[in-house]
């Protein structure tokens, strides 16, 4: 099929806890699309890497844990194996592994058609850091959401303890910072503004207007 002829996407990249992901999938509630969330791809095979102990920076052995893996994404759960892994790929080890895996380009092409497979009828929204620029750069809307490194470990300290997960300010400004490097500095499919996306900064921004922002450029353009 032509890209005019596929279901439109909308395709929301940004750094660490820029609030993409709440964002995304508010943005789908309110259209009815589909949402994907393509980190927690990447978090199912850090995790599977932790767990097999597969050095994270062997990207041949990363690569066939990603082109293995097989998560069910069910009723806002992640099962893998038959094991709700929602919460543990949340883990801080997790996160990390899972940008560490990102690096290799062999991992990044074995997950690419798993995430491409979301874009179905009516349409999806699809949040990452190479959504826009790698894996649909036909998509109708591009958005680039950050915030200030300070207000971003703000919110993933509040996630975190919400989850019951212990965590320091201080420590998370460190790994965010560090994060921001690698996913910036990677030679495959690095993070950065795609061609004409929209650059939308929550620092200060509440949810519901920065999914309100989205909702309105979209229909905009569509």
């Amino acid at each position: 099929m032509t890209p005019e002829h596929l279901p439109p996407v909308i395709a929301i990249d940004g750094p660490t806890a820029s609030g993409k992901g709440t964002v995304a999938a508010g943005v789908a509630a309110v259209l009815g699309f589909h949402y994907l969330d393509s980190g927690a791809l990447y978090r199912v095979v850090g995790l599977a890497a932790l767990r097999a102990g597969v050095r994270l920076d062997d990207g041949a052995a990363l690569a066939g844990l990603a082109r293995r893996i097989a998560p069910a994404f069910v009723e806002g759960k992640i099962v893998q194996d038959g094991e709700d892994i929602t919460l543990p790929i949340r883990a801080e080890d997790a996160s990390r592994a899972a940008s560490q895996c990102a690096v290799f380009p062999a991992v990044r092409q074995a997950l690419l058609e798993r995430q491409r497979a979301f874009r179905q009828p009516p349409g999806l929204v699809a949040d990452g850091r190479d959504m826009g620029s790698v894996v649909f750069p036909d998509a109708l809307l591009k958005v680039y959401l950050t915030a200030g490194v300070g207000e971003r470990a703000q919110r993933r300290h509040k996630q975190l303890i919400e989850k019951g997960i212990p965590a320091t300010i201080d420590g998370l400004l460190r790994d965010l910072k560090e994060r921001d490097a690698r996913d910036s500095g990677r030679a495959d499919a690095p993070l950065a503004v795609a061609p004409g996306a929209l650059v939308l900064d929550t620092t200060g921004m509440s949810i519901i207007d920065a999914i309100g922002a989205v909702v309105a450029a979209f229909r905009q353009r569509s």
